[in-house]
């Protein structure tokens, strides 16, 4: 019994770590198809603001939650640009969560999809501190839609982080005032294989883009090769 127990626990604790990397992996899968799809829409994301953009984070099918008076959950990936000052390529990915009141994301009952824009340091810095409470720990805002609409708005200049939604098809900028963004450090630690700091992902040399993550931040990179921020 002993000599079947024995091989049979190995196997499962060697099973575990690799089954999390894997939903990790299958979420920055998820982000790269909704990037994708929402990057297409002809009245999308002006293209004027994702390159000033220093991150981008995506939040596939957040959910709402009957728990209490409500709530809303979503976990996804935020993907920053390299180098010091954000001129480089873009990075490896962080894990992030979102939550919040349903009062706050107006979900009904359906998933939605969400695309932020942080647009300055300061909103990069708030959010690999700690949790961080939208439209109070950081400036968030409703981001302009169409090719051309930042031409008009100086949103991107007053808004740490600018927010967008599609859901059923409909794609619109929205606010999540009141709602949440954290770290998602134990999704981080199963992506890489080790206890890692949020920020040192953004910000260490050295960390490579895992191979789950490749699709995302390659689509990130057509998109937007270059920050026009400064």
């Amino acid at each position: 019994m002993r000599r079947i127990l024995i091989p049979t626990f190995l196997a499962l604790s060697l099973a575990s770590p690799l089954w999390a990397a894997s939903k990790a992996q299958e979420r920055l899968q998820n982000a790269a198809t909704v990037l994708g799809e929402i990057l297409n829409i002809p009245d999308g994301i002006p293209q004027e603001l994702l390159d000033k953009a220093e991150c981008v984070i995506i939040i596939p099918s957040v959910k709402k939650l009957a728990i209490g008076f409500g709530g809303s959950y979503g976990r996804g990936a935020m993907v920053c640009r390299s180098e010091a000052n954000f001129t480089g390529p873009w990075g490896p990915p962080v894990m992030v969560a979102l939550e919040g009141g349903s009062f706050g994301l107006q979900l009904g009952g359906q998933a939605t999809d969400f695309v932020l824009l942080v647009m300055n340091p300061g909103g990069v810095d708030s959010l690999l501190s700690s949790k961080v409470k939208l439209g109070a720990d950081a400036s968030a805002a409703a981001g302009p839609k169409g090719r051309t609409a930042s031409a008009e708005t100086d949103a991107w200049m007053t808004a740490e982080i600018l927010s967008y939604s599609r859901a059923k098809g409909l794609f619109a900028g929205v606010s999540l005032q009141g709602s949440t963004l954290r770290p998602d450090n134990d999704a981080n630690e199963e992506l890489y294989q080790r206890r890692i700091d949020a920020r040192d992902i953004v910000k260490a040399k050295g960390i490579k883009v895992p191979a789950g993550a490749t699709a995302l931040v390659n689509r990130l990179q057509k998109a937007s090769p270059h920050n026009y921020s400064g």
